[in-house]
């Protein structure tokens, strides 16, 4: 057709009907185009089942969908270079700005730690995409895609560094005084400690997040705070860390301030359970409810991701910690019986007999 003079009746064909078919794949593939409006209007819960649907099908958008578009355009116009970038641009620009516009949306809800999760579900599926969004969409004609990407992984970055500081803010903040029945297990103790199991599963992302921002904690510290280890991790990506992680991994620095911020956080909980320690009448019991706590805290590291990220010598520290706090327990619980003995048994028996 281009050879018989309709070039442009070619191309403008070829663009229709391709633009049709991935509009329509884009739809079987369960991704609706939804507005800020209509993102603001959801319940959590449901907007978690799109942003679950947005998961599964980014991947094979990008993999599958736009990657074959890309392939059929070179074969097709493979006699001009022009024309298969306009083509390909045309047909597949509005579904991948659409897929890269959903996390962004997402992530000016409003914040919440409980919505950590997800964004780093978000950032991370963005992340490990990029490499394809760059080389696919690498032309002029694309690059307000690429910019959307990159401003999807600044604003959900922004959202989970922010998120992460309201959780520790909210375990600062929590002034529950109510008595934990025989010194057990705080309710904050679980949470805090479930809530960084799971946020331990995503070190190499909050690598990615937190790698051009060193951590400093407040000073003087307890030496058992600087145990956690520097553990080496992949290496990352995406644009927002491409400046500080060299091509063999990620930074030491990146690396170590994660463990640093997951260390902070747990001697944040363990400051809050001093306090509520001081809330019990009997020493005794304020030392048993330290020693259940902390015993839980360490078991909750062993059994998890959490281990390689705070070092076995934090984990020994704090179980000689929890022993102690059993110890002092226990003596004082049986000094308090002994008070109750007579000092001088044998004079008493003596008087009796007498």
């Amino acid at each position: 057709m281009i050879s018989a003079g309709y070039g442009m009746e070619c191309v403008r064909v070829f663009k229709t009907m391709r633009k049709s078919f991935v509009d329509e794949s884009v739809r079987r593939l369960g991704f609706e185009r939804l507005t800020q409006s209509q993102i603001h209007k959801f319940e959590w819960e449901a907007l978690e089942s799109k942003i679950r649907d947005w998961l599964a099908a980014a991947p094979v958008a990008f993999r599958a969908l736009f990657t074959g578009e890309r392939l059929l355009c070179d074969r097709v116009f493979a006699g001009s270079d022009s024309i298969r970038e306009s083509c390909f641009a045309d047909v597949t620009r509005d579904a991948a700005a659409r897929f890269l516009a959903f996390p962004e949306l997402v992530a000016r809800l409003k914040r919440s730690p409980e919505k950590l999760f997800r964004i780093l579900d978000l950032h991370n599926a963005v992340a490990e995409l990029w490499p394809d969004i760059e080389s696919m969409f690498r032309f002029e004609s694309t690059a307000a895609i690429r910019k959307q990407a990159v401003n999807s992984l600044l604003r959900l970055t922004e959202v989970a560094r922010s998120s992460l500081a309201e959780f520790e803010a909210a375990i600062q903040r929590d002034a529950s005084r109510s008595l934990i029945t025989v010194g057990d297990v705080h309710p904050l103790t679980r949470y805090v400690m479930n809530y960084l199991v799971f946020l331990a599963n995503y070190q190499q992302t909050l690598a990615d997040i937190f790698a051009d921002l060193a951590f400093e904690p407040p000073s003087p510290l307890p030496e058992s705070f600087f145990d956690a280890a520097e553990v080496a991790t992949p290496p990352s990506s995406s644009p927002t860390s491409a400046s500080t992680t060299s091509s063999e991994g990620s930074s030491p620095a990146a690396s170590g301030s994660i463990s640093v911020r997951i260390a902070w956080l747990v001697l944040v909980l363990i400051c809050k359970l001093d306090v509520k320690a001081e809330l019990y009448r009997e020493v005794a019991l304020s030392y048993l409810f330290l020693a259940n706590n902390i015993q839980f805290i360490v078991r909750k590291v062993k059994e998890s991701k959490l281990r390689l990220l705070l070092g076995d010598l934090w984990v020994a520290r704090h179980e000689a910690k929890a022993r102690h706090h059993a110890a002092s327990c226990e003596r004082l619980a049986w000094s308090k019986v002994a008070a109750t003995v007579p000092a001088d048994t044998s004079a008493e028996l003596d008087a009796r007999e007498a």
